[in-house]
């Protein structure tokens, strides 16, 4: 709306503007005041411009109007705050700005004009004729249409309210390098330079309780004004040397008490540092100097003696201006609510190292000679409360086979990170047990409503109801992928020939929906030739307010099929996330695993079926026999595979039935052997007698075998063996 097309007298431009005409100075205005007003402006004080203290009248307003070439046309900075500011008409208003924020400022001040809309309430430094910086708050108005132009009102920032308005900002961030840039920003009220600098184990999160001298170790963490610094000046990001950690903290660290020290002079600053080195590191320039040096404390926990020092705050400023009591004490109380702030950021982050640390750990590391796998994972924020409940996990499993696996718990923080962690490991166990795909989801089904009762759920105020999850397993050997879907957005095949499709399964509530009608969970095949590319993912990759899931879904599916057999798998899934996904404008967790099939070579496997008969296992002897002699197999190799070939399908023979299955698998030196039956009896490794016939045969497999197991499947079982031959 424009503010100048309101005919209302009462409209807000109106009642802006008349209030703030009482302050512009009309014709001959400022001659009339003469002495008063050059005695109004030797009552200012000290660097900021402080005006008397305690003085309830005391003038912090003043106006400045500017044409629309942005050139000061009339200005009242007679009040004692604006001390040494100088303005005159036909000077441009950047002459009253430090020179690194003109570009900032005219640019605001250009499109008020352009949108006639006002920029209310900005924090603002103007310069002062001896170089130091006054701290204002500027409102930019645009003037009435037949003037043309802006009003510019400054109002001198008074040091109580100052105070209170940093300490309430100060607070509202968890981040560590933010909170320490605001108290920055905010001691420049009280000086020309202010620098925070934290103990190391703020910044990782660690309990900081060692206050031995030479144990504390400071980095800087913020420094303001943000301006070109002389070479060896230690600024943001930079650790201190050691000895000025040292001197710092034991400085103000006296009688086993952090309490605040000023150093009056460069001189005696120079014989405080005593080397060369460290005053070019820790004082700003070579002009005369003091500092005023601050600690930041918190109480210590419990069975710690005294206070814990955080860090220690400097504020610089010309040695002309010294510091009061009274800027003291204002210091000390701004900094010691700081410091509150600061070990909560600190207790924040190691929450959200914990967090971060648990979903790092269930990502892939590396994939197998028969599938490369590549995944990114972007948390929603970068604190605890923004880590969600999004996984994948890829895995090798018993037969030459690996398993892939994405879910989204329900929630953000400690508690969806927890049952993340539960349902991950639980899937992991259960797939590496033999289980499908589709019987792992039933478990993790009854799983989240466990999670959900009264003493393990609820009343920690979280709930995992509704959570989902996509398991697939993929073998090499048949180029096949059987996958199970519990509610989660359907994965994208990309086959070889560079078509891509959406792998969709028959339609599942979730994980732990009690609510909805309980149905089984389908198990679905399709075929992954090598070359192949499954991409795996959550709903924050995808989902827009904007556009249907489904066009996220086909805006994946052209990201993926962009990815040729070529790429680095594991930037290209960096890539793809970086297109869908920018990380300025996450909503949720993003979370893609991608999988690129190679498969078996045929002439390193074999398979056959062979019917249930007295004979079998001498047939299925000669048969192995002959292909491990093709292989070049050692003697002792091939003696340990056909024994453990022998036991294997005479116990399918015995305790199955109908025709027995055999595959093998070479990889390098391993050697996988695997006989299935339609039984389902499960084989167990007993304790047998002395005069026993029967139970030798797998005593015999475990013997000679690295590992053994059974795995289920839609026919019946099969029981595996690996050898290293």
């Amino acid at each position: 709306m424009d503010p100048t097309s309101s005919s209302s007298p009462d409209s807000p431009f109106d009642m802006v503007s008349g209030a703030l005409a009482d302050y512009v100075p009309r014709a001959g205005a400022t001659a009339a005041r003469g002495p008063a007003g050059s005695q109004n402006a030797r009552r200012g004080q000290g660097p900021a411009g402080e005006g008397r203290e305690g003085g309830g009248q005391e003038q912090i307003l003043a106006v400045v109007n500017l044409d629309r070439n942005l050139t000061i046309t009339s200005c009242n900075l007679e009040a004692a705050p604006f001390a040494g500011v100088t303005a005159a008409p036909g000077t441009a208003f950047s002459a009253l700005l430090p020179p690194e924020d003109v570009p900032t400022v005219t640019e605001r001040l250009r499109n008020v004009i352009e949108t006639q809309e006002a920029h209310v309430a900005r924090v603002q430094r103007l310069r002062r004729d001896d170089g130091t910086d006054l701290l204002v708050s500027m409102s930019i108005l645009p003037a009435a249409a037949s003037q043309g132009g802006l009003t510019v009102s400054l109002i001198a920032m008074a040091r109580r309210l100052h105070l209170y308005a940093s300490a309430a900002a100060i607070g509202t961030s968890l981040d560590i390098g933010e909170t320490a840039q605001s108290l920055a920003q905010s001691l420049l009220a009280w000086g020309d330079v202010a620098a925070v600098d934290f103990d190391f184990a703020v910044w990782t999160g660690e309990a900081v309780i060692e206050q031995a001298h030479e144990r504390i170790r400071l980095r800087r963490a913020a420094l303001a004004p943000d301006r070109a610094w002389p070479e060896g000046y230690l600024t943001r990001g930079d650790n201190l040397p050691r000895e000025a950690s040292r001197l710092l903290v034991g400085a103000v660290t006296r009688d086993d008490a952090p309490q605040a020290i000023v150093i009056p002079d460069r001189a005696a600053i120079e014989r405080v540092l005593g080397d060369p080195r460290l005053v070019r590191a820790l004082v700003p320039g070579n002009l005369p100097a003091s500092v005023a040096c601050i600690p930041l404390v918190v109480r210590g926990p419990e069975g710690t003696p005294g206070p814990i020092v955080l860090g220690v705050t400097e504020v610089w400023r010309r040695q002309e201006h010294p510091f009061r009591d009274s800027e003291l004490l204002d210091l000390q109380e701004l900094v010691a609510k700081t410091a509150r702030h600061v070990d909560l950021a600190r207790q924040h982050q190691r929450e959200h190292a914990q967090v971060l640390a648990l979903q790092r750990r269930l990502l892939p590391r590396t994939g197998s000679d028969t599938i490369e796998v590549a995944s990114v994972y972007q948390p929603t924020t970068p604190d605890s409360a923004g880590v969600g409940g999004d996984w994948v996990n890829s895995f090798p499993l018993p037969g030459d086979r690996t398993a892939l696996v994405v879910g989204d718990v329900v929630g953000h923080g400690l508690g969806a990170a927890a049952a993340m962690g539960q349902l991950s490991m639980e899937a992991r166990a259960l797939l590496s047990a033999g289980l499908g795909p589709d019987e792992v989801l039933e478990r993790l089904d009854e799983t989240v409503t466990l999670l959900d009762d009264t003493d393990a759920g609820l009343a920690a105020g979280y709930s995992a109801l509704g959570s989902t999850c996509c398991i697939a397993v993929y073998d090499p050997v048949d180029h096949r992928v059987v996958m199970s879907n519990a509610g989660h957005l359907p994965p994208i095949l990309v086959h070889p020939d560079g078509s891509a499709t959406t792998v969709t399964a028959q339609p599942h509530p979730g994980l732990g929906a009690e609510f909805a009608v309980r149905e089984p969970f389908d198990l679905q095949s399709f075929a992954a030739p090598p070359g192949s590319l499954l991409a795996l993912y959550t709903d924050g990759l995808v989902e827009d307010p904007v556009d249907s899931i489904d066009e996220g879904i086909g805006r994946l599916k052209e990201a993926v099929r962009e990815v040729h057999p070529w790429d680095d798998l594991q930037q290209a899934a960096r890539r793809v996330v970086a297109e869908l996904a920018p990380q300025g404008r996450l909503r949720d967790d993003v979370t893609l695993l991608l999988a690129r099939t190679t498969g078996r070579r045929s002439r390193d496997t074999a398979t056959w079926r062979l019917p249930a008969a007295d004979d079998t296992a001498a047939r299925a002897r000669a048969l192995v026999a002959a292909l491990l002699r093709r292989w070049r197999i050692s003697d002792q190799g091939r003696d340990s595979a056909l024994l453990v070939i022998s036991e294997l399908v005479t116990n399918a023979v015995l305790f199955g039935t109908g025709p027995v299955t055999i595959r093998l698998v070479k990889a390098g030196h391993r050697l996988t052997c695997e006989v299935g039956d339609v039984g389902n009896g499960r084989p167990r490794l007993r304790r047998a007698g002395l005069l026993a016939d029967s139970g030798r045969g797998l005593h015999v497999v475990h013997k000679l075998t690295t590992r053994w197991g059974v795995r289920w499947t839609d026919a019946g079982k099969a029981v595996w063996a690996e050898l290293d031959v």
